[in-house]
Parts: C-alpha cells; structure tokens; sequence
C-alpha cells in the first residue's frame, strides 16, 4: 500500500477529521508565502507586519499589499482546498483552521473553517472601527499610498500582525476541534510558527493519528504517522479520484 491509498483508508475509518493548513496550501493558487525561497521576507523586512512599525509607518506594508491585491482578488481555489472541502462535503471534517490570509477555504465552499492569522478579506479604522471589504480597500490604494477613514484614521486589513494576539474564538475553536479529532492532517505548513503549530501537538497527546503533507521538513515530523513530500496540487488531485 503506497502513502497515497494509507491517506485515503485513513479518511475512510475516521469522521471527525482536523486540518491545518499553511502558506504551502496557497502558494499554488499563486499567492507567495512569507518565508520561501521566493517569500515576501526576500524583498521585505519581517517588521513590515510589525503592528508596532504599522503605527508609525504604514506606508511599506501597504507597498506590500498593493503587490498582493492583484493575487488575493482574483486567486482561485486549488486541488488542496478542493480536497478540504470534500472532507466537509462528505460529513467527515470538524474543522480546517488555516495560517492563511487569503480566504480562499470559503471561496472553495468550506463553512467550518477559523482564520489563525485573520484575513485580507476586511480592514477597519483604526480610530473608529469602520468595516471596508477587500474591494473597497483596493479601490482606495488606486488613489493613496495609505488608505485613510473619513475620520482621518488609518485603515488597517484584519490580518494578524507581530505583536497582536492571535483571535480567541478562532483558537478556542481550534483547540476544541483538535481534542475532538480521531485524524489530523496538516498541509502546506513546516509547523514553526506558535500557537498553530500546538494544535497537532493536541492531536498527538491524545493518540490520534498526525498526517503530515509539506514539501521539506516540518518541527513535528518524527510524530507523525504518515509524512507526505510530494505537491500538494499533484497528491490532492490523486486523493479525490480515490474518495
């Protein structure tokens, strides 16, 4: 039995299956990750998502975020998060919780899913807390190099930066999910990034099954019962002819 068909039995005997996903899950949907050989950490310094350095300079990380609107607002679902959504869409998930920004989970048809990191998919005023969707958030950076409220506050995406807690609710969630699970699977993240990387640990503790699926080594490898290196689009593809 090859490491695909093992998958594919493993999804059979279990219903109660908790994913994480990282930034290797939409790299083939073409946005860039952070840390790759081609992350956006090659061009730019880690604290242009510093919270500290957004207050004083928003200016780079909105440089940052023109590049990347392009992508996030016309990137299209993958194999990987097709193979996320099956696993709902045969009544078998609890929970996907993703590192990514992207919301590209929902644009596949997953409801069950939290956002570790947040998401692109709003922003608010720093000052007085108006919502403006991805859309409007574009629009505004056709015109100004930091998008501003009426109110004259800064407006700031809903994405997690260095120095904010990650949201509760999403990790409670999460954590929830990962008690529960008789499977886990993790996809497209090297796990060094905490508290994400915890929740497998979770999974581990209580004897459940960890499949690993990351091109290069991950920091939980040698707990895992099956470890995958090959692409996620070409696996996944593979996977959802055999379910």
């Amino acid at each position: 039995m090859d490491k695909v068909e093992y998958l594919v039995r493993l999804i059979e005997e279990k219903n109660r299956i908790f994913v994480l996903t990282g930034a290797g899950v939409s790299t083939e949907s073409g946005i860039p990750d952070f840390r790759g050989e081609k992350g956006l950490y090659t061009e730019y310094p880690e604290y242009v998502f510093d919270i500290d350095y957004f207050r004083k300079d928003p200016s780079l990380f909105y440089e940052v975020t023109k590049k990347l609107l392009p992508k996030l607002l016309n990137a299209n679902p993958n194999p990987a998060h097709k193979f996320v959504y099956k696993l709902e869409e045969m009544g078998k998930l609890l929970l996907v919780a993703t590192q990514n920004i992207d919301g590209l989970h929902q644009k596949a048809g997953n409801k069950k899913v939290v956002e570790l990191h947040g998401s692109y998919k709003t922003s608010h005023c720093l000052i007085c807390g108006k919502e403006l969707s991805l859309e409007d958030l574009a629009k505004a950076l056709e015109n100004t190099t930091v998008p501003k409220c009426e109110c004259g506050g800064v407006i700031k995406p809903d994405v997690v930066f260095f120095g904010e807690p990650l949201p509760q609710d999403a990790l409670i969630k999460a954590q929830e999910a990962a008690k529960k699970a008789n499977l886990c699977i993790v996809m497209g993240s090297s796990l060094t990034v905490y508290p994400a990387a915890y929740l497998p640990l979770i999974c581990v503790q209580e004897r459940v099954p960890l499949v690993i699926i990351n091109k290069g080594e991950t920091a939980l490898d040698s707990f895992a019962s099956l470890k995958i290196e090959d692409r996620l689009r070409e696996l996944c593809e593979r996977v959802l002819k055999l379910l």
